[in-house]
Order: C-alpha cells, then sequence, then structure tokens
C-alpha cells in the first residue's frame, strides 16, 4: 500500500472517531448537566409552563420569543438544530405552526429524547386553528402531560414535579376564573378579531365572535383574505354590531392596520393580544390575565357607554 494510501485512510479514520467521541459526549454532557433535565420548547408558551412545572430540575430554552417578529414565520438556524438534537425533552406546538422544529427533530435521530407535540395530545388536526395555547382546556391537558413526561425522564423527583404542577395549577386558575366572569358578564356579546388567533378563547368566554373566518384564517396563515370577507368585515364594523375589536400584534399588515382604524373611527375599543409571552420573561398566566383584564376593561367600558 502506498504512502499517501495509508494517510489517507488513517486521516478519513481520525474524522470518524472525532464525530462519534463529539456526538457521545454531546450526549453525556447535556443529560448530566447540572443534574438538570435539559428542555427545548419550539415557543415560549410552552416554556413558560414546563418550566414551572420543572423548577429548579429544568433547564429551559424557547425558541420562538421576539415580540417584534410573526412566529408562523420563524427561520430555524444551526443553534436551534443542535439544542433540539441534544435534549432531553421538546415541546412542540403542532399543527403547521412549528413545521421547522419537526424537521430538526427528523433530522437527528435520537432514542433517548422524548417529544411532545401537544396537537397530536389535543387531537387537533392540521388545517384547524393552531394557537392553541389560548385555549384553556388544551392548557391544562398539557400541563398534564408535561409532568408526566418529566417525572418519566427524571423518576427520583416524580413527587417534586406533581407538587409544582399543583402550584401551577392553582395559579393558572385566576386566569380562568377570569374566562368564566367574563362569560357570565358578557356572554353573547359580539367581537371581532383581525385573526383566528383569538377563535378558541372567544367560544371560552362566550363571546359572539362576528369577524369572516375567511378573513381571519387568511391572515393567520399569511394570505390576502377574500375581497368579500374584507367588504364582511368593514360592514360589521360600521353598523355598531361588533363592540369590541381584538387585534393580533404580531400580524400586523396594511390591510389588519386598516381594520384597526375603521374601528377607531367606530369608537370600537381595540385590545391587543401577542402569539408569544409578552414582556418573554412574564409566567404564561401573568401575561394572559393581563390580556383578559384589557378585554374585560373595554366590554365594561362599551356596557357603560350605551
Amino acid at each position: 500500500m502506498k504512502a499517501k494510501q495509508v494517510v489517507g485512510i488513517v486521516a478519513i479514520l481520525v474524522v470518524v472517531v472525532g464525530v462519534v467521541l463529539l456526538v457521545s459526549t454531546t450526549k453525556n454532557s447535556v443529560s448530566n448537566s447540572n443534574g438538570k433535565i435539559q428542555v427545548v420548547a419550539a415557543e415560549n408558551f410552552w416554556g413558560s409552563l414546563v418550566s414551572q412545572i420543572g423548577g429548579k430540575d429544568v433547564t429551559v430554552r424557547s425558541i420562538v420569543s421576539d415580540p417584534n417578529a410573526d412566529p408562523h414565520e420563524y427561520e430555524s438556524n444551526a443553534a436551534d438544530a443542535r439544542d433540539i438534537a441534544t435534549a432531553n425533552y421538546v415541546i412542540l406546538n403542532g399543527v403547521g405552526y412549528d413545521d421547522w422544529a419537526s424537521k430538526l427533530i427528523s433530522a437527528s435521530p435520537n432514542g433517548s429524547r422524548k417529544v411532545l407535540t401537544v396537537a397530536n395530545l389535543v387531537d387537533v388536526k392540521d388545517g384547524e386553528n393552531p394557537h392553541l395555547w389560548y385555549n384553556p382546556n388544551y392548557v391544562n391537558i398539557a400541563i398534564v402531560q408535561m409532568e408526566k413526561d418529566l417525572a418519566t425522564i427524571q423518576p427520583s423527583d416524580t413527587s417534586y414535579f406533581k407538587a409544582q404542577l399543583q402550584a401551577l395549577q392553582s395559579s393558572l386558575a385566576q386566569y380562568q376564573d377570569r374566562i368564566s366572569n367574563i362569560k357570565k358578564q358578557f356572554g353573547g356579546t359580539k367581537v371581532a378579531a383581525t385573526e383566528d388567533i383569538f377563535a378558541y378563547l372567544a367560544n371560552a368566554t362566550g363571546l359572539d365572535l362576528v369577524s369572516p373566518p375567511e378573513f381571519t384564517e387568511a391572515v393567520a396563515e399569511g394570505n390576502d383574505p377574500p375581497a368579500s370577507s374584507v367588504a364582511t368585515f368593514q360592514q360589521q364594523l360600521q353598523s355598531g354590531q361588533v363592540k369590541v375589536l381584538v387585534y393580533n400584534e404580531q400580524t400586523v399588515t396594511p390591510l389588519t392596520t386598516s381594520i384597526k382604524q375603521l374601528a377607531a373611527q367606530q369608537n370600537i375599543p381595540t385590545v391587543g393580544v401577542t402569539e408569544t409571552i409578552q414582556p418573554p420573561d412574564t409566567p404564561f398566566q401573568v401575561w394572559m390575565n393581563s390580556e383578559l383584564i384589557d378585554l374585560e376593561n373595554a366590554l365594561n367600558a362599551q356596557a357603560l357607554g350605551q
């Protein structure tokens, strides 16, 4: 065998061994880093919830959290790929909302990594409303599953995770009780929204969401709504039947801005909501409760003005 061939073979063997060692070291460092479970949440609303359940036993990275960006348009990067490849636990929303994360999981097979896709858990299919965290029942189901998953990953801390879950459930009760109160006081009130992000919460609060689904779904998907739906929406605002407009502050377009301006001209209060937690370090339930307080205040103001 020629000397050059020998050198070439040795070089290849060194690279292969190096890759194997790197993968092995990475996996061990993640699973044993400070004894904590390494969690990656595709979005910060699920990240906030799992961090409250895991407490001192988890390290959580929430990927989508930028208040100035539309989560529907997020593009993953090398850091995301690395974190998902080496995580013990990954939480996705599903329903097409974070397909980029599903692709990263498929590209990095890891038999010891546990994955929770909330859409699969609550049986929401592709094509349906992806804003699952705005459905309080789905939130309740998801956090119970998170606690079970963390206990499976680290059984020695099962009792701790259970206590953390109970504390979270008690904390979530404040915003969920507010939902019930809005339903009792304002159930049936006609409201509108620029996007279908509000549909789950409208149903939970018993409000009558009258804005055309063709409009709200198109905006959520980044498409132009049919002209007929735009005309219908404008007519609804001008007719006086709509009492509050809910406005997604993270999917702003010239059309949604014009709808907001039209509502202001008709003295219809606008309530801003966001796709991700704002500010990003706020606990999920505090964020959700603050949005509901704004909604309640707007409904009260309209009721007093009649």
